[in-house]
């Protein structure tokens, strides 16, 4: 199971693998206080879609095929999330994002669970 959090939220047992899926480390924020276990900073967007998006809700649809096309040529990463996932069950994508609903966390999960095992 994939989950989305912020990585400001405070971490939870429940969160099982947490892994940064930030090309940038987030701001004030230490390493010891994100109890990462992983910072695939290579999966998010390139610099240049993350600055043409710079987080523009009217952006987002055209981000989202952007992403897409870059994570099919990052096809690696992928799966190994997929394989982080059949080892830990539970995998939290962290963000460091204000708008929780139009980000590269966002648009990889919807890459990873398909749209009919995801929660209304």
């Amino acid at each position: 199971m994939f989950k989305l959090k912020r990585i400001y939220a405070a971490p939870e047992s429940a969160d099982g693998y947490r892994v940064l899926v930030d090309r940038l480390w987030p701001r004030a924020l230490s390493k010891d206080k994100a109890r990462l276990d992983l910072w695939l900073k290579d999966i998010a967007p390139t610099n240049e879609l993350r600055k043409w998006f710079g987080h523009d809700p009217k952006r987002w649809p055209e981000f989202q095929k952007r992403y897409r096309a870059e994570l099919r040529k990052n096809s690696v990463l992928v799966k190994q999330l997929k394989e982080i996932e059949k080892q830990h069950g539970t995998v939290t994508l962290l963000y460091s994002a204000h708008d929780e609903l139009h980000n590269q966390a966002v648009a990889l999960h919807s890459l990873l669970v398909p749209r009919s095992h995801q929660p209304d």
